[in-house]
């Protein structure tokens, strides 16, 4: 099963999605990027004004804090998008950081992933490097290279073990 959205690891006293799943990754970028991508997605896609859509993130803070990111912790593996621009006022219009613009921070909290050889089978213009035995940290464009190359076994696993 793959799921897409907001609560795939979520963890509270009346309910542990995370403990039903055989591989949780979650994918996120820092927060003053996702508040830039919910402003122009909210904003080019629905009918939302800017000062609405900065209403509506006020208004989900609470859930944000509560609920939202605490599932990361739950994760296996996680995708941190991290912007190269200046992204500190995320409410001034700016436009949504590139890939090419950004640096990726994976962080792999399950045995079996070799992350030196997942560098190594990166083109150099990755500039991939390890932070420390868990965190891989390479330029933003190569994310899905890095999917592709991590998660592929995993999965290849999974379904076998099924």
């Amino acid at each position: 099963m793959f799921y897409e959205g907001l609560h795939g690891g979520v963890k509270t006293d009346n309910a542990d999605v995370a403990g039903q799943v055989d591989l949780l990754v979650g994918v996120v970028p820092s927060v003053n990027i996702e508040w830039i991508q919910k402003i122009y997605r909210d904003t080019s896609e629905r009918p939302y004004t800017p000062e609405q859509v900065t209403e509506i993130i006020l208004d989900r803070m609470q859930d944000y804090v509560e609920f939202i990111t605490p599932q990361f912790d739950n994760t296996h593996i996680n995708f941190h998008r991290i912007p190269l621009v200046d992204t500190s006022n995320p409410f001034s219009g700016q436009a949504v950081p590139t890939p090419e613009d950004s640096l990726v921070v994976t962080t792999v909290r399950i045995d079996g992933v070799d992350l030196q050889a997942v560098a190594d089978k990166l083109p150099a213009e990755a500039m991939a490097f390890l932070q420390n035995d868990t965190t891989l940290v390479y330029k933003g464009s190569f994310m899905v290279d890095v999917m592709d190359i991590m998660l592929t076994p995993i999965i290849d696993q999974l379904m076998t073990n099924k």
